[in-house]
């Protein structure tokens, strides 16, 4: 019900045992309002502590259906440029062997588990799976992780997230069937920044091993496979957020995946201004 123009008086309240028994009266109508202290204090009980840490919430849709895709110019580069400038001191180093440090679980469909050094992703046909490490918000960085591929085929995808917030992040994305390319997903929305490309640097199935680099200062995100350049985007929706991995199956049969190793430096980096052409 809505109060606006209503004009409200209010009598004070008399005590009647342990209870307060007062009247308000709006307009031609008047409410009895009782109030009643309890005989007895609620105990109050601890929760129990988690014994381990839940995946993301599920409000957050991982792999949302793609809207129209505006696609982004990839700049080139010539062979001869660093692409990753401006790496410096080493600020993690995790070997994943700390369970608290990521989002594990696992369920008769998917899993995400930490065991020997590896986090390893595995889902069932049709399923995907998302782990992010939350402690450390990442703006400029440089970043490697190892995978190996122990199920995986065609359309099935994997890789790393970035400058995650909620349900808004980056993803670079490696498919199975040799493609890379990359997405912004923004409130569950999905928008693809770059066609599919083909590298060959990503294993085509399994079995298959590959190093992930991501170079990210600004707008500016650049993407390495085994320490080689692939594509460079400008988008800067983003500038800071957690790190995460991710496992899709987009086929009939399961996919497994293993990270590990992974090192995050900072960099210092900017950007030479253009000379004015007269």
């Amino acid at each position: 019900m809505s109060l606006r123009g209503a004009i409200a008086t209010k009598q004070s309240p008399r005590r009647v045992g342990d209870c307060f028994v007062g009247k308000i009266t709006l307009l031609a109508t008047t409410l009895l309002i009782v109030a009643c202290l309890p005989l007895d204090p609620i105990p109050v009980t601890e929760p129990p502590l988690p014994t381990e840490t839940a995946l993301p919430t599920s409000t957050i849709d991982w792999f949302p259906a793609s809207a129209t895709p505006t696609l982004k110019v990839l700049p080139t580069y010539t062979a001869t440029q660093a692409m990753n400038p401006g790496i410096g001191e080493q600020i993690i180093n995790d070997n994943f062997t700390d369970q608290k440090l990521w989002d594990i679980a696992s369920s008769n469909i998917a899993s995400a588990t930490i065991k020997n050094k590896h986090l390893t992703l595995a889902v069932e046909p049709g399923v995907s799976i998302a782990s992010l490490r939350r402690d450390v918000t990442l703006g400029n960085f440089y970043a490697e992780i190892t995978v190996r591929i122990s199920l995986c085929r065609a359309d099935d995808n994997y890789g790393i997230i970035i400058r995650s917030t909620g349900d808004s992040f980056y993803r670079f994305i490696l498919s199975c069937n040799g493609l890379i390319h990359v997405e912004r997903i923004k409130s569950s929305v999905r928008l693809t920044l770059s066609d599919p490309i083909a590298s060959g640097d990503v294993p085509l199935g399994a079995p298959g091993e590959v190093r992930i680099g991501i170079w990210a200062v600004g707008g500016e995100m650049r993407l390495f496979l085994n320490e080689r350049f692939q594509f460079s985007i400008i988008e800067k929706t983003f500038p800071s957020g957690a790190f995460g991995v991710f496992a899709q199956s987009k086929d009939d049969t399961p996919v497994t995946v293993t990270f590990s190793d992974l090192k995050v430096y900072e960099v210092n980096y900017t950007a030479p201004t253009r000379t004015p052409t007269p």
